[in-house]
């Protein structure tokens, strides 16, 4: 199977940014270390600082999957109960690839 991409969007509630943010950003050194994850990197809006972006790369879907259920992913869930506003998570597949000029 061919790598999977994974676009997360975490809304976060307008007097949680802060925490939340902080939450998000412990996630991502365990997570790059973490077995298929091949790119992991969090973004924030810059005209609503309450939107973030995962952009993600991964070996396999099962991989994904694992990471989805590990601890540190759990531990986040409960450190931001009630501070997220909406969570929605879109799996991609890469269909054109840019060819740099040899």
């Amino acid at each position: 199977m061919a790598k999977l991409t994974i676009v997360a969007n975490i809304i976060a509630n307008e007097d949680s940014v802060e925490q939340v943010k902080a939450e998000l950003i412990k996630l991502i050194d365990i997570t790059r270390c973490g077995a298929g994850c091949i790119q992991y990197d969090l973004h924030q809006d810059n005209a609503n600082p309450a939107h973030f972006i995962f952009f993600e790369n991964w070996s396999s879907r099962e991989l994904w999957q694992d990471h989805m259920g590990a601890q540190p992913i759990k531990d986040y869930v409960v450190a931001t109960q009630g501070m997220v506003r909406s969570f929605t998570v879109n799996e991609m597949t890469q269909i054109g690839v840019e060819s740099l000029p040899k």
